[in-house]
């Protein structure tokens, strides 16, 4: 996998979030995501990463999409998925701090939309929506789960399929929803995600 050129805005908001550092106490959380990727790449096999929280609705989301942008940055061959416990939708709030971050996003219509993600011109977008960890379109053999919030890491425990289970768990900007703080916390976590996704990705040998 060679690197792309992202959108313009995109590409402003990634230098950005490759000068961010990434706490201890945090680097240590993301170990093992680091060595799971690595074991990977050692045996020169692709990565599979399933990223879930309960209503696959922000958190996971976030980590999907900031992780498969990552690996494109890096030039590493990793597929990432996202699901959930319950199915709602792909909430309008995250949809649109992902849009101020540079991605240029479509929707179809209805009540849990399918956004199609472009992190650059003439590359197949990301899909996102609202799902099931075991949704068919996250198929795949040998995975990891990333357990990314703990009501379903403490309620989900056991992933069919998963060979790894690794928690990286965010606090939920939802707590902030119609306040004045709103946008502010949600371009917060989406920094947050998008640095440690960076982070994990940047220390991958290829």
């Amino acid at each position: 996998m060679t690197r792309i050129s992202f959108l313009p805005e995109l590409t402003a908001a990634v230098n950005v979030i490759c000068k961010q550092t990434v706490p201890e106490a945090r680097r240590a959380v993301l170990l093992p995501l680091t060595e799971y990727i690595q074991s990977k790449r050692d045996m020169s096999l692709e990565v599979y990463l399933n990223f879930i929280c309960t209503h696959n609705s922000r958190r996971s989301q976030f980590s999907q999409i900031w992780a498969q942008t990552a690996a494109q940055y890096f030039g590493i061959p990793a597929h990432c998925f996202s699901g959930g416990v319950e199915i709602t939708s792909f909430n309008e709030r995250a949809v649109a701090c992902l849009k101020r971050s540079g991605f240029n996003i479509t929707s179809s219509e209805g009540e849990n939309p399918r956004y199609a993600i472009f992190f650059a011109e003439d590359i197949k977008p990301i899909i996102a929506f609202s799902k099931l960890f075991n949704d068919p379109v996250n198929e795949a053999e040998q995975f990891a789960t990333v357990m990314t919030c703990s009501h379903a890491d403490e309620n989900c425990p056991f992933i069919p399929g998963a060979e790894k289970r690794i928690a990286v768990r965010y606090e939920d900007p939802k707590a902030f929803d119609d306040t004045p703080e709103e946008a502010h916390r949600y371009d917060e976590r989406s920094l947050q995600v998008a640095s440690e996704m960076f982070y994990v990705l940047s220390l991958i040998h290829i």
